[in-house]
């Protein structure tokens, strides 16, 4: 019986389908308009929520009883072209809810249950961008409690001291945060070997945790012996400003370090030019 629905459903039905499981992993409560339960979850989606323009948007998220994203759920045929629907979602984010006196919701997904896109409205420049999944209730509600988003933080980072740090990683790390300022989250340094390159990323690592208040920065390695070399720097005291990045940052070093089987290590050959991505 339950293949024979699945065969009658509407590929938007199959999309929703997936969509509400994928919620539910998240740890939201995927619920109906005329059946809320708040004391369920955290997190609420209601499917179907009408607008007082007499739209209706697929899902709308509640935290803590109150509203703050939208879904727009897509069929799986419409693949890489969710970025079309963007419009149509922030629409609904901008709209009053019917019932509800509420502001602009800032978090926007569009979704086919395949491909998610996710879009901050409080960032400065804000644009849409895959994520693997829906975020959980309590990362919106932390990001709530903040006045400002991440990449706005990051656009007000302080000055750059470079006592203690070459010419170059100066300029690597000014020409990294310009970038962030200027809403291009997307960074590639290219640097000479032996210039510190580690250096420059545990400072620049630093002042993300410190002055943007991020929470997590992965330092990925391709060899065992770059993982257990990082580690040894993040965790060493010869840094000026680590003291806090050495703390938070060894435990993943060292996670990805050992992650790495002793077959890629020496499978792995040096890279031709050294460069840190952002």
């Amino acid at each position: 019986m339950l293949e024979k629905d699945s065969l009658n459903q509407t590929p938007e039905q199959k999309a929703r389908d997936t969509i509400d499981r994928q919620l539910t992993a998240a740890g939201w409560a995927v619920q109906k308009k005329s059946h809320i339960n708040w004391h369920v979850s955290a997190g609420i989606a209601v499917t179907h929520y009408p607008m007082k323009d007499g739209t209706e948007a697929d899902y709308v998220l509640f935290v803590d009883r109150k509203p703050v994203g939208i879904i727009e759920a897509k069929r799986e045929e419409k693949g890489h072209h969710l970025t079309t629907v963007e419009d149509q979602s922030s629409g609904y984010a901008a709209s009053k809810l019917k019932h509800l006196n509420n502001n602009p919701l800032p978090f926007v997904y569009e979704s086919n249950g395949v491909l998610t896109n996710f879009t901050d409205y409080r960032d400065p420049k804000p644009r849409s961008r895959p994520v693997f999944t829906f975020h959980r209730p309590e990362t919106l509600r932390e990001w709530l409690s903040k006045q400002q988003s991440l990449r706005a933080r990051m656009q007000q980072m302080p000055e750059l001291h470079p006592h203690g740090l070459r010419e170059c990683q100066t300029i690597a790390i000014n020409n990294l945060e310009q970038s962030f300022h200027d809403a291009r989250p997307r960074a590639l340094i290219q640097m000479a070997t032996g210039s510190g390159k580690t250096f420059t990323a545990i400072t620049s690592i630093y002042r993300l945790l410190k002055h943007a208040d991020a929470k997590r920065v992965l330092f990925l390695v391709d060899t065992r012996n770059l993982g257990e070399q990082a580690e040894q720097e993040f965790s060493g005291p010869t840094h000026p400003m680590t003291t806090t990045a050495s703390l938070r940052n060894s435990t993943t070093c060292s996670a990805y370090s050992r992650a790495a089987s002793p077959a890629t290590a020496r499978s792995a050959s040096p890279p031709s030019s050294d460069f840190i991505r952002s």
